[in-house]
């Protein structure tokens, strides 16, 4: 088997009343509860945008620099996640389809490399 990340990005997501939020987490939560009763579902979260970022951290000079929230530059933010165990790219595309269509909004899949693989 092999672990996917199934994501969004929080720009990727039209503007939402809250109801409409709402109704988006019931069907999102549904996929998951799929995900998870298809024995799939390694961890999964969401809600994530600007505003929950606490800091950003980089090495100079061999030591953390922490700054408080996101790079001022950076134009995305991460929105949710899923990370499933899957035999292939085929049942992987397949989930995030799912919460594409449950969501109504776009979804990117990577693979993360195996054991000696980059």
């Amino acid at each position: 088997m092999t672990e996917y990340l199934i994501s969004f990005n929080d720009e990727w997501v039209p503007p939402h009343t809250a109801e409409e939020i709402r109704e988006k987490g019931v069907a999102g939560r549904a996929v998951i509860e799929e995900m998870r009763a298809h024995g799939v579902l390694v961890f999964s979260n969401g809600a994530l945008d600007r505003s929950t970022a606490v800091c950003s951290v980089e090495s100079v000079d061999g030591k953390p620099v922490f700054t408080d929230g996101p790079y001022v530059e950076t134009k995305e933010h991460l929105g949710g996640f899923a990370v499933v165990d899957v035999p292939d790219d085929e049942t992987a595309r397949y989930w995030a389809g799912r919460l594409a269509t449950a969501l109504d909004w776009p979804q990117e899949v990577h693979r993360f490399p195996g054991p000696g693989e980059k």
